[in-house]
């Protein structure tokens, strides 16, 4: 690939700098599997000042309250669904069984492994509240991952530099200040307790302190720092810090404190996580730095890049700062070997479970970007979890596998009153695959994939049901479409899920003749006979039997938009869905959506060649389409990071620059050709 784009001067444009405490945009440093958000100080000191917990969380950081099987799934009572004269059970009804349902909905939940921050004393001993710290400087250097934070206390400077290792959970932390000199900083280190079980939705922001004698946490001094072990119920993992010249002691119940012991004006540790039964071997601080600085630059020039320099609308260069800080903070929050819950690792929404439904928002940009391995790492999450798909479709009494809404690393599903109708995350499995070939179309890559592919495709078949009177299968009820707002029982043939039902046999399709399988033959019949997409007085409907789409409907996700646009559309008028996304921007309760729905509306705009319109759905002016100062797409005080807008917005900004597959390949083609848009772009794929 030629590089053309001066990509660090891209980059560098947009480098996180806060003057002062922001307390919705803490900054983050990680890999996929691993992150840890400070504070202004460059640690986790005074997370008081910010409205957003300061997470240090993993991928197999997990816990289970009163033990992994105080309940089990299969005690719950189901309630019988009617599917076309056959009962079909789901966890939807609480009543009579709340403790179990709770826990099950909580359990397991993702742990914050602990907070780690400075103390600082004034000349007389004494503490220094954290309100009299004054931040200074600080800059999150997006090139090579490195954190700098400058600061004072009591008139003297502190810096601060803070980064993460690439390949292990490892964070190292290097302090520069006269303070050490005199013996006036510190480190202190405390664990939270994990997340008490609740029947009411606890907002999963806060950490817990209480309940100090539910939770246990060992000291185990070493020769070069201290081991922390913790154990909780069932689980448990390990802390090491490692610094030269220090002592440690406890200073509260599941508090400690290393006091350096070197005189000198710089401090290096470093310090990590690891599952209880696991050894961490910690590199030092000036090896972490150079791998995280080797890591980031070769993350920034081997994907795609997209320059809006040039452009004369003034709104292009806040388009290029959020495209550029959310391919960071999808790498970042996203890229792991599971499916990233909501929040991605920086704190827990959902009891840190993850949705596969947003599973596409949040990681189908990776493929487009030309990053397919991060993709690839969570797919085989799905390889591994399909015995357990595979059972939930036999209990269902369905063919094949299927692929819940809300789950934990076990893909179990979560109980729920909307989740567990939920169907639009089965057709993504087969598109990441497709993905992932496309990236590398190897007889490894259909092998890799087979068994995933097709079971997942037996599930959709035998899902739907055959209308003989009309001659034509139909998809639903019972199930809830991507919006959410309608019952179970009422919705028959929603214009997304049954467009993207077409769409992902199809690719099954394509993976048996490529497998040498040949076609099966209920596929290639359920593409000719399946239901029309409905519409009425010249729109598409929610659903066919929703004709109060666009009054009393009209709020949560248009997820109709996405059937042309997110999709290819084959079975989609151009023309209607035209009218229909008028009628939606018209008529839409916008206040209401979510903010994957601005780049969902953005991408349907720009397939229908709307490109001005392209643009104004993806920079709407409504709080749900925030972009913080740190990148994060903001949605309410309780949800102030919202990955899957991220990803959704990169998605979109791909489509509209590289285009889409039929399109013939004009100038950017979702972005106005009036010469106000001079897009510069390289080394991104076409969506489908």
């Amino acid at each position: 690939m030629t590089i053309s784009i001066n990509r660090r001067a891209l980059i560098a444009r947009h480098n996180p700098i806060m003057k002062s405490v922001n307390p919705l945009s803490p900054l983050s440093v990680g890999n996929g599997e691993f992150a840890f958000t400070a504070d202004f100080t460059g640690l986790q000191s005074n997370p008081q000042a910010y409205k957003v917990a300061l997470g240090t969380q993993s991928q197999w950081g997990w816990h289970s309250s009163g033990g992994r099987n105080l309940h089990r799934f299969d005690d719950l009572k189901l309630t019988q669904a009617d599917t076309y004269g056959r009962n079909v059970g789901y966890p939807i009804d609480e009543s009579g069984q709340e403790k179990k349902f709770h826990w099950l909905r909580q359990n397991p939940h993702r742990v914050h492994l602990g907070q780690i921050g400075f103390g600082f004393l004034d000349e007389c001993g004494q503490e220094v509240p954290l309100e009299n710290l004054k931040p200074y400087e600080q800059v999150l250097n997006l090139w090579n991952g490195m954190l700098t934070s400058r600061f004072y206390v009591d008139k003297e400077a502190v810096t601060v530099y803070t980064c993460c290792h690439p390949h292990q959970d490892q964070i190292a932390v290097r302090v520069e200040s006269s303070l050490m000199a005199s013996e006036r900083l510190n480190v202190r280190i405390a664990f939270p307790a994990s997340m008490e079980t609740a029947e009411a939705w606890p907002d999963g922001i806060a950490l817990v302190w209480d309940f100090d004698e539910e939770h246990e946490t060992t000291l185990r001094l070493r020769e070069d720092g201290a081991l922390f072990e913790r154990k909780m119920d069932d689980d448990g993992y390990r802390m090491v810090m490692e610094c030269v010249e220090s002592g440690f002691h406890q200073s509260g119940p599941h508090r400690f404190t290393m006091v350096p012991r070197d005189r000198s004006e710089s401090l290096e540790f470093v310090f990590g996580f690891c599952p209880l039964q696991n050894e961490l071997n910690l590199v030092s601080y000036e090896e972490t730095a150079k791998a995280s600085a080797s890591h980031w630059e070769r993350f920034w020039m081997s994907g795609g890049a997209v320059d809006f320099q040039e452009c004369r609308d003034s709104r292009a260069i806040e388009l290029e700062r959020r495209t550029v800080l959310s391919q960071f903070l999808t790498a970042v929050h996203c890229a792991g070997g599971n499916p990233p819950q909501e929040t991605g690792l920086l704190y827990n929404s959902w009891y840190g479970k993850f949705h596969l439904e947003m599973h596409w928002w949040h990681a189908a940009h990776f493929s487009l970007w030309g990053r397919t391995p991060l993709l690839r790492k969570s797919m085989e999450w799905y390889r591994s979890t399909l015995p357990v798909a595979r059972e939930l479709a036999r209990k269902q009494g369905y063919r094949g596998a299927r692929w819940p809404k809300m789950v934990d690393p076990s893909g179990v599903q979560s109980p729920s009153t909307i989740g567990t109708m939920l169907i639009w995350q089965q057709p993504h499995i087969l598109v990441f695959a497709e993905l992932c070939y496309q990236a590398e179309p190897t007889i490894e890559t259909l092998s890799y994939f087979r068994d995933v592919v097709g079971e997942t495709a037996e599930f959709m078949a035998s899902f739907l049901h055959y209308e003989q009177q009309r001659n034509r299968y139909i998809l639903g009820p019972p199930l809830i479409p991507a919006q959410e707002t309608h019952h179970f029982e009422s919705v028959c043939n929603p214009v997304f899920e049954l467009e993207y039902w077409r769409y992902g046999l199809q690719i099954a399709q394509q993976w048996r003749m490529r497998l040498g399988l040949g076609k099966n033959r209920e596929w290639e019949r359920i593409g000719l006979q399946l239901s029309q997409l409905p519409t009425a007085d010249g729109v598409y409907m929610a659903h066919e039997r929703c004709v109060d789409t666009y009054t009393v409907h009209n709020h949560d996700h248009p997820s109709m938009l996405g059937a042309f646009g997110m999709l290819p559309g084959e079975k989609v008028d151009p023309e209607t869905m035209r009218r229909t996304l008028h009628k939606v921007i018209k008529d839409w309760r916008w206040e209401t959506t979510w903010g994957w729905d601005y780049p969902m509306a953005a991408m349907t705009a720009a397939r229908l060649g709307e490109r001005n319109l392209a643009v104004d759905m993806l920079l709407m002016n409504t709080v749900k389409n925030t972009y913080l100062p740190n990148g994060h797409n903001y949605q309410s005080p309780t949800l102030s990071a919202y990955l899957p807008g991220n990803g959704g917005l990169l998605s979109a900004v791909a489509l509209m620059t590289r285009g889409w597959r039929g399109e013939n390949f004009r100038h950017a083609p979702g972005f106005p050709d009036d010469g106000s848009w001079t897009v510069k772009q390289e080394g991104l794929s076409c969506l489908y």
